[in-house]
């Protein structure tokens, strides 16, 4: 099923977690909704600002996958609203970094989060698109203290 242009629904549910352990990732006719929202004002966007394929390593998951890797209960990845990004491994001469500033710096969207690596460039990149309210505009920068994951404005 295709979502948008350059986006299809196999590449939104897509988990190796999911396969592994036998989850169902299949979304509700509800949330594919809110995928369409997101590939509109998020990942059609920068598809065309950087002509090439834009890699996303989790897009929906389901509220059993979500536990199973450890989610957060409130995660925009259960309700379609999340997708990240990874443009590491790809040839195309795009980073991850290139991907989370022209978000920051061109799109309307929720939060765009800069998920760990390093000063130069994240591991990948989270971005959520909110299907009901408005944009809260967040940018953050995830990053582990202890065993914990916090998130920080980013600078």
């Amino acid at each position: 099923m295709r979502i948008s242009k350059h986006l299809t629904l196999s590449e939104l549910i897509r988990s190796a977690t999911a396969k592994r352990r036998g989850i169902k990732n299949i979304p509700s006719s509800d949330c594919i909704e809110n995928f369409t929202l997101l590939a509109k004002h998020i990942f059609e966007p920068i598809r065309e600002h950087f002509g090439v394929p834009i890699y996303i390593s989790s897009g929906y998951r389901s509220p059993q996958l979500n536990a199973a890797i450890g989610g957060s209960d409130t995660s925009q990845h259960i309700q379609c609203e999340a997708i990240d990004i990874d443009m590491d491994g790809s040839n195309d001469g795009v980073s991850n970094a290139d991907v989370f500033f022209f978000i920051r710096d061109n799109l309307e969207f929720d939060q765009v989060i800069w998920e760990f690596g390093n000063d130069k460039n994240p591991d990948w990149v989270h971005v959520s698109y909110e299907s009901i309210t408005k944009q809260r505009k967040q940018v953050l920068l995830a990053k582990k203290k202890g065993n914990r994951t916090i998130y920080v404005q980013y600078k």
